[in-house]
């Protein structure tokens, strides 16, 4: 049977970073390798982040929501049905920042892919430098994010992150919402930079498991955290930084929690981003699309894209 290894983690925690050293690892150990990508939107900045992966014994796939839980519930059934009869050992799932883990179980036990694949992994990705500010509906939905995972793997460490503090956060988090999970920090919880991963680490990690949780679930709107999509971006990279810096602060804006994608910022000169209000990355690249993903709660669609209106051939819809 094919395992599958789910990679969850709340909006901006660096899942798909985590995802390119754990796949590497996984294809020196001579596995072959699925990701499937979830998405709202028809374009996947993660999917193109991880292109250079893509070979004889990785392959990339993608699936596209925001059409409602039970679409996509069906899009992902027949995505793996689909790939059934391939012969790869291991299938990695990185859904969206907001997501039901109730939908891959259900899935999985499903006839007749409880016959095709097994669970192998539920790891979950935590944003050390920003969970503990995490306030109200973020709160809950990180708590829902982790509350199946076997590990957890801190992201975005600095030399003054207080690993027992996060810890205490989040075992303070599954009580406060009535959640059955409790995290040991030295058997559970894996703190260190992902490219400081050592083959044990691995190894723990690919036989992780996860654990069965219980906990009440809140109803939350969907459109509370749809992204916004900005095509075909041109802006210079001064602009492109203050811009992207200025909107993290602006009440008007909505509570905007992470930009990332590609602009092209001169004749010849084409940036990747990915920022959060701690940190604006850019690093030069070469890609087919140039393109903004604006993620957060409850965004301002009409004042933001007066914002990138002047900016991109296509404002979000």
């Amino acid at each position: 049977m094919v395992k599958i290894d789910l990679i969850t983690g709340f909006l901006g925690s660096g899942k798909t970073t985590f995802i390119r050293e754990y796949v590497k690892y996984l294809l020196g150990r001579g596995e072959k390798i699925a990701i499937i990508e979830n998405d709202y939107g028809a374009v996947n900045i993660d999917m193109v982040l991880l292109q250079d992966l893509l070979g004889e014994n990785c392959n990339l796939e993608m699936i596209v929501g925001g059409d409602g839980k039970e679409a996509h519930r069906r899009r992902f059934r027949t995505k793996l049905i689909s790939m059934g009869m391939s012969d790869y050992t291991r299938v990695i799932i990185e859904p969206s920042g907001i997501y039901d883990a109730d939908e891959f179980f259900d899935v999985l036990y499903d006839e007749p892919l409880d016959r095709w694949y097994e669970i192998g992994s539920v790891i979950a990705i935590v944003d050390a430098g920003t969970t503990m500010m995490l306030e109200d509906t973020a709160r809950y939905l990180f708590m829902s994010e982790i509350a199946w995972a076997g590990k957890l793997i801190f992201s975005k460490m600095t030399a003054d992150t207080d690993v027992a503090a996060i810890s205490a956060f989040i075992n303070k988090t599954m009580e406060d919402y009535g959640c059955s999970a409790r995290f040991d920090e030295a058997r559970d919880i894996i703190a260190k930079p992902f490219d400081a991963l050592t083959e044990h680490d691995f190894t723990s990690i690919q036989n992780a498991g996860y654990r069965k949780s219980s906990y009440k679930k809140l109803q939350i709107e969907e459109k509370q955290y749809l992204p916004l999509f900005y095509f075909d971006v041109e802006m210079p990279e001064d602009k492109l930084k203050s811009t992207v810096q200025a909107l993290f602060t602006d009440e008007n804006a909505g509570k905007v929690i992470r930009v990332k994608g590609f602009v092209k910022t001169a004749e010849d000169t084409q940036l990747q981003i990915n920022a959060t209000e701690e940190e604006i990355k850019t690093s030069p690249v070469v890609s087919s699309r140039n393109v903004i993903i604006i993620i957060g709660e409850n965004l301002n669609k009409e004042y933001i894209n007066e914002i990138w209106r002047d900016y991109c051939s296509v404002v979000s819809l």
